[in-house]
C-alpha cells in the first residue's frame, strides 16, 4: 500500500494485488496495481476507491489514515465506471459516511442501483460538464464509453491538467515505490509493456474502435499527467496515448514483424514436426513467440498474438476436428476480434483428417480475415517431404509479414 502526491493537492492511493485472476479469468504472473485518488480542494473527492479485490476497503481506510483524511469528510466519489475493482468499496463506505454525492455518467447510474441498490444521491454528468471543488479544482468530464465498460468516463482536473483515465492507458504489473513511467529506464519501461500488452489485450482489445475516438476525445485536453486506475502514471501523455493508438490499429492489422506460434500434440508426432518448424524459424530474422497449449493460458497467447501479424498453428486432428485446445484459443482470439493475420497451419491425423474444415469454419464465423497459407497435413510421423514442406511455407509466411509490415 502506498500514498503519494502527484500533484497540487492530488494523490494517488495505490494497493498491488496478486495471485488473482483478473476478471475471474486472466493470468497477471506480475500482479496489477489499484490505483485511486484524492482531490483536496475546500471540498474532498475521491476518484475510483481502491479497496481490497474481495470488495472489503480495509485497504482504502488505511491509506486514508495515512493522509490524516477521515472518511466521513469526503463527499464526493467520482466513479469512472462501476466495475467492482472500483466501485466495491462504496457500500461498506456507506456505513461510516451517509453524507455523500456521486459523479458518474448516465449508464454508471444504472449499474450503481444494478449492483449496490444506489438510487439517491448520484450526479450525472457528461461530456464538457464540470464540477468545481473549490481551490482551483474544477473537474471537467468526457465520456469514454466502452474503455472497457460501457459507462466510463475520464474525469480531468483543470487546475492540475491531470486526467484520471480509469482503465483507460492502464497496465498490469506491479511496482513498488515507483508510480511515474519517468522514474524507469529504457530498458524497464519495454518489460513494462508486456504487462500493458497483456492488459490491452486481455480486458480492452475487443473495444479497439472506441479507444481510437477515447484518444481523439482527450488528446484535445492540455495534458500534464495520466493517472490510470492501474500501472503507472505518464507525466509524457503523448508516450501513452501514442502506445494506446498502436494496439488499437493491431485488431485490424498489420500489427509487428512478429510470428505466434500455436502449438498442441497428443502422441509427440505433430511435436516432432514443430521442432523441425522451429529451427527454420530460428535461423529467420524475425521475433517468435512459442506457446504450446492447454499449457499456456488463453490470456498469454493472445497477447503475444495481439502484437503479431503471422501466426502459425501446429496441431492433430482430434476426432474429425481441431485439438480441442487449439480451437477453445482461436475462438477468443476470434471472439477478441484478433483480424487480418498472416496464417499457417501443419499437423497429423490419424484415421481421417477434418481439422482444416472446422478451423476454416472458426475464420469465416468470427469474421477474423486470417490468410492461410496452404497447409501440411501428414498421417502419422511426418516424413521428410512433410519437413520440407513446411519449412517453404514458414518462409513464405515471414515473407508475408515482412511485406505487411513494411506496407
Amino acid at each position: 500500500m502506498k500514498t503519494t502526491e502527484i500533484a497540487a493537492g492530488t494523490y494517488q492511493l495505490s494497493v498491488d494485488v496478486e495471485n488473482i485472476l483478473f476478471e475471474g479469468l486472466w493470468e497477471i504472473p506480475k500482479g496489477v496495481t489499484l490505483n485511486s485518488y484524492i482531490i483536496k480542494g475546500e471540498k474532498t473527492a475521491i476518484v475510483d476507491g481502491v479497496c481490497g479485490w474481495d470488495g472489503v476497503p480495509e485497504n482504502l481506510f488505511s491509506l486514508l489514515k495515512e493522509l490524516e483524511i477521515e472518511p466521513a469528510s469526503i463527499k464526493y466519489l467520482v466513479v469512472n465506471h462501476v466495475e467492482p475493482d472500483h466501485s466495491g468499496w462504496i457500500e461498506a463506505f456507506q456505513k461510516i459516511n451517509k453524507d455523500f454525492q456521486i459523479l458518474c455518467s448516465k449508464k454508471g447510474k444504472e449499474l450503481l442501483t444494478a449492483f449496490y441498490g444506489l438510487t439517491d444521491n448520484v450526479t450525472v454528468v457528461g461530456d464538457n460538464d464540470t464540477f468545481d471543488l473549490g481551490e482551483g479544482h474544477v473537474l471537467q468530464f468526457a465520456e469514454i464509453p466502452n474503455v472497457h465498460w460501457p459507462d466510463t468516463i475520464g474525469t480531468f482536473d483543470q487546475l492540475t491538467g491531470v486526467l484520471f483515465s480509469c482503465d483507460a492507458f492502464g497496465s498490469f504489473g506491479k511496482y513498488e515505490g515507483r508510480i511515474f513511467a519517468e522514474e524507469f529506464s529504457e530498458a524497464e519501461l519495454k518489460e513494462y509493456e508486456k504487462e500493458t500488452i497483456r492488459y490491452y489485450s486481455n480486458i480492452v482489445s475487443f473495444f479497439s474502435p472506441q479507444v481510437k475516438t477515447a484518444i481523439k476525445k482527450v488528446s484535445n485536453l492540455p495534458l500534464k499527467l495520466i493517472a490510470p486506475g492501474h500501472g503507472l502514471c505518464w507525466k509524457n501523455t503523448k508516450a501513452v496515448m501514442d502506445a494506446y493508438d498502436a494496439y488499437a490499429d493491431y485488431q485490424k492489422g498489420p500489427a509487428r514483424e512478429e510470428i505466434t506460434f500455436i502449438w498442441g500434440s497428443m502422441y509427440g508426432m505433430t511435436e516432432s514436426a514443430v521442432k523441425e518448424a522451429l529451427k527454420v524459424l530460428e535461423g529467420e530474422d524475425i521475433t517468435v513467440h512459442v506457446h504450446r497449449v492447454p499449457e499456456d493460458s488463453w490470456g498469454t497467447v493472445l497477447t503475444s498474438a495481439w502484437t503479431s501479424t503471422g501466426i502459425v498453428l501446429a496441431m492433430p486432428t482430434y476426432e474429425f476436428k481441431m485439438f480441442p485446445p487449439m480451437s477453445a484459443v482461436l475462438e477468443e482470439l476470434g471472439k477478441k476480434k484478433t483480424l487480418n493475420r498472416k496464417a499457417f497451419r501443419f499437423g497429423s491425423y490419424g484415421w481421417s483428417g477434418g481439422a482444416e474444415r472446422e478451423l476454416a469454419e472458426i475464420n469465416t464465423r468470427l469474421n477474423m480475415g486470417w490468410e492461410f497459407l496452404e497447409p501440411v497435413e501428414f498421417k502419422g510421423i511426418p516424413a521428410k517431404e512433410d519437413f520440407k514442406k513446411i519449412e517453404i511455407q514458414l518462409k513464405e509466411l515471414v515473407k508475408q509479414v515482412k511485406e505487411a509490415v513494411k506496407g
